[in-house]
């Protein structure tokens, strides 16, 4: 069972009540840099909520390139396609910032999410905030120089690193 203090450390999860039984399902995980959490195309088995770590969400190319669209801190899920109607994932997600996060299975989020109850509300806004930051991240990269860009990018990671470190 996920220890009560770390459901405070991720802001999705520390708006919902802590009554919540499907809570104790959440499995507390390590996130090492660079660990693909999910591939392009790959069926979702987990979602997960970062703590005290940033994950990337990547666009892939059928060449294998890649860009960034968004990036996931404390305040997010990874895997938000998987309850926005698809079993896969269009993006890869990838451990940016080494640290840890609480990982739950797909099924359960699921369950919780088709009960049309606090959960479902706070996810759909939380979609609508990622589509936002996805809408200025394509923005920025086809309008703003390199160190504009460098700068977006460090305050996004900035912003989801300091409220847990420090």
């Amino acid at each position: 069972m996920a220890a009560a203090h770390n459901l405070t450390k991720n802001k999705l999860l520390s708006s919902l009540p802590e009554s919540a039984p499907w809570l104790r399902q959440l499995k507390p995980v390590d996130l090492p840099l660079g660990k693909v959490l999910y591939e392009s195309g790959t069926k979702l088995t987990h979602v997960y909520f970062p703590t005290t770590s940033i994950v990337s969400l990547l666009s892939v190319m059928e060449n294998g390139a890649s860009a960034e669209i968004a990036v996931v801190g404390y305040e997010g899920i990874v895997g938000v396609s998987l309850f926005m109607g698809g079993e896969s994932t269009p993006s890869r997600a990838v451990v940016q910032s080494a640290g840890e996060g609480l990982r739950l299975k797909a099924n359960v989020l699921m369950r919780e999410f088709n009960r049309a109850g606090p959960m479902l509300h706070l996810l759909l806004r939380y979609t609508q905030a990622l589509i936002t930051q996805m809408s200025q991240t394509a923005a920025c990269n086809r309008h703003h120089s390199l160190d504009q860009q460098l700068c977006r990018w460090l305050l996004l990671s900035w912003t989801v690193w300091i409220p847990t470190t420090w």
